[in-house]
């Protein structure tokens, strides 16, 4: 966790702008002579953006910061995390359109993270919407269409 909360006041200076609970500094690039800017969520340890950032007039300062350039970074780092939420998502949870007896099912393979007791839930939803089958499974259980299509034909017998 770091230090910035959302209850700090706005901060606009040349080389650093804190605004919404999204801090931005104009930091050294250790890579090159030029400079980079990091981009910092409240509630969030890491970084979200760590992106290059132009050199000033002088060729040996950084450029100062403005509006325009917070508002692009933060619009970024915005959508660098909805990414990184999206494929977490993703990971998470696999789904297969299975076919069987002239309907459809929606068959579902969702992990539940847990530092003590891992596990997943197998489901099943029909094509009208409703829960047909729902088990819960060990974190590792082996999730194909294979499966999916067997435990559907067995009229979602506990696996």
């Amino acid at each position: 966790m770091n230090d910035l909360t959302t209850s700090e006041p706005d901060l606009m200076e040349p080389t650093r702008w804190r605004k919404n609970g999204w801090f931005a500094k104009v930091i050294k690039n250790e890579d090159d002579d030029g400079w980079a800017v990091e981009i910092r969520k409240a509630g969030l340890s890491e970084p979200v953006l760590v992106s290059p950032w132009v050199m000033g007039r002088d060729k040996k300062n950084p450029k100062p910061f403005d509006a325009n350039a917070f508002n692009t970074f933060v619009k970024t780092a915005t959508e660098v995390l909805d990414r990184s939420h999206s494929q977490r998502e993703a990971a998470l949870k696999k789904t297969l359109a299975i076919a069987s007896g002239g309907r459809w099912f929606q068959v579902t393979l969702e992990q539940v993270v847990d530092e003590y007791e891992p596990h997943a839930y197998l489901r099943a939803v029909d094509d009208g919407g409703s829960t047909v089958a729902s088990y819960r499974v060990e974190p590792g259980f082996k999730f194909t269409r294979e499966v999916a299509n067997a435990w559907v034909s067995s009229g979602f017998v506990a696996p």
